[in-house]
């Protein structure tokens, strides 16, 4: 694949996430500095739907990124972007007047909850229990239909199945994107996980969000719990 096709991609992921709506080959040459026509980028478009890395949703001049180009894009992600210094600041101060490792670990749930506007999982260590924060997220992101959610929740409520999501958590960012999830009930979600110590931490939400945003934010709050556990603070 050409460099400029996988750079049409990333701008269609990156417009898709903030917009919902497909992007079409103007909004990209107007704002992605590729230094191409939009007549150009509408043949790297093409390549791409050959590919099965986007399509079109209905009859219009968009796009949408499939799953199979959502698992490009995060797999192209060379380093995972590290939070601003407001943003550690913010993680360490909220966390840090925990006095236990339960309140610590339910406060981590609320605080990446907030953080990425998707559920936040947080599996216990050495306890097959996951504390879940942040559910009603999920009516924000996934709003197709009453239908589209119930899976979802019904899978949100099965321990074992929440287990199953951040089994593969360990000392570095797992992703897994629509039908890779191990329920069927989540193959409309994509969720980013990370090992701590003895547990993992992650969130889930709907295929179409900010995997870079999420992936950061979830690396920092691991590897602060980590720490934090490793101190013995």
């Amino acid at each position: 694949m050409q460099e400029r096709q996988l750079e049409v991609l990333r701008a269609i992921v990156e417009e898709y996430v903030n917009t919902e709506e497909p992007v079409g080959s103007k909004v990209i040459a107007a704002r992605h500095q590729l230094g191409v026509s939009p007549a150009t980028i509408r043949n790297d478009m093409a390549a791409l739907e050959e590919q099965g890395l986007i399509t079109q949703p209905h009859t219009s001049a968009g796009r949408i990124p499939t799953n199979n180009g959502y698992r490009l894009f995060v797999d192209k992600i060379e380093e995972v972007k590290p939070l601003s210094t407001p943003e550690r600041r913010a993680i360490e101060n909220f966390l840090a007047n925990s006095d236990d490792m339960d309140e610590l670990l339910q406060r981590t749930a609320r605080l990446l909850a907030q953080l990425t506007n998707q559920v936040a999982m947080i599996r216990m260590p050495h306890q097959d229990r996951v504390v879940v924060a942040g559910t009603a997220n999920l009516a924000l992101s996934i709003h197709d239909s009453a239908s589209a959610l119930h899976p979802i929740l019904e899978s949100l409520e099965e321990q074992v199945i929440l287990l199953k999501l951040l089994s593969n958590a360990e000392g570095f960012l797992n992703v897994k994107i629509g039908e890779e999830q191990p329920d069927q009930g989540l193959s409309a979600t994509s969720s980013v996980s990370m090992g701590y110590g003895q547990g993992a931490i992650g969130i889930l939400g709907p295929t179409r969000m900010d995997y870079a945003g999420s992936m950061a934010a979830v690396h920092a709050v691991a590897r602060y719990v980590g720490r934090f556990i490793s101190e013995g603070k």
